[in-house]
């Protein structure tokens, strides 16, 4: 997705409109600020406020995704590029969301490992022990729950039997017993349980089918 163009386009649409950044970011309950992000490129309109943006403007929302004005018979052909664009961006912050997980999860290692093992190999006081030990747990706790949440949230899992991908709940990827990213866990459409894989796209690819 051509962010720069978007941009260049609310600008111009704006401007044909007569309005200031501030006038708009007015009618949208936004700050003039976020306004002259979008037109920058640096940033996408929410999608809670973009259909208040495209009935500001006098478009569509094909059109703002598009960074164009669209004839009607470009706009069949705008939805696909539009639908492929807004998946591509998920998968690909899907892959940073996932890095980040790796990231995270090497640091905890290496913050949280060290004092399990003063805790457990040093000579020292009882209730030192316990506070490294117990410092160790507080924060091993929080820290695996917010790597399982990235871990819910990027991409997809994939049932072995029907081949449907889906987003599991939280809950159920909490309590599924697991090896890395592939858990054991009921199917949402055909009931089946079974090892669901873990994959960053939304569409089959070709070795998959075979």
């Amino acid at each position: 997705m051509d962010l720069i163009k978007i941009g260049k386009f609310i600008a111009k649409c704006r401007k044909d409109k007569n309005l200031t950044q501030l006038q708009l970011a007015e009618k949208l309950s936004v700050t003039d600020r976020a306004v002259s992000k979008w037109e920058n490129g640096r940033s996408l309109p929410d999608s809670s406020i973009m259909l208040n943006l495209c009935n500001a403007l006098g478009i569509t929302v094909n059109e703002l995704l598009a960074g164009e004005r669209l004839e009607k018979e470009d706009i069949n052909k705008a939805n696909e590029e539009n639908l492929l664009s807004i998946i591509k961006d998920k998968e690909d912050s899907d892959r940073r969301l996932l890095l980040s997980e790796v990231v995270f999860g090497t640091f905890g290692i290496a913050t949280i490992l060290p004092l399990i093992l003063l805790g457990a190999l040093l000579e020292i006081e009882m209730w030192l022990r316990l506070v490294l030990i117990f410092g160790a747990v507080v924060l091993i706790v929080p820290f695996a729950l917010f790597l399982l949440w990235i871990e819910q949230k990027t991409g997809y899992y994939i049932c072995p039997h029907c081949g449907y991908r889906y987003v599991p709940t939280y809950k159920s990827v909490l309590m599924a017993p697991h090896y890395f990213t592939t858990r054991l866990m009921k199917c949402p459409k055909c009931g089946q349980k079974g090892w669901h894989k873990k994959t960053i796209n939304k569409s089959e690819n070709k070795s998959e089918r075979e």
